[in-house]
């Protein structure tokens, strides 16, 4: 099978990338990769002691979560939503993202 693509304007044909996996352990929690992405893929987590995942309000005052989770994370919220743009793993500080072409699926 082959890979989407898209031709451009250009001519010049494109593969999209799409968010296939995000390191937990290297992300530092910065959120430069929320703020870019446009198709609500991602979102804030906390870790609590025990490795769990707990829900950041983004909303919220930052102060009112700080004991509830040792250190905040990105998380792949609505993988779905990614149109292949790699936006967040060209803001990463970390390079956590993982980003891969799907295939085209016969029809």
């Amino acid at each position: 099978m082959a890979a989407f693509s898209v031709t451009l304007p250009s001519g010049e044909i494109w593969v999209p990338k799409f968010v296939a996996d995000l390191d937990q352990e290297a992300c530092i929690g910065c959120a430069r990769c929320v703020r870019v992405c446009a198709n609500n893929v991602l979102e804030l987590a906390g870790v609590n002691a025990d490795g769990e995942l707990i829900m950041v309000d983004p909303e919220a005052d930052e102060d009112d979560d700080d004991e509830e989770y040792e250190k905040k994370v990105m998380t792949i919220a609505h993988q779905a939503n990614c149109i292949g743009c790699q936006a967040c793993s060209k803001v990463c500080p970390k390079k956590c993202y993982t980003h891969a072409p799907v295939e085209v699926q016969a029809g």
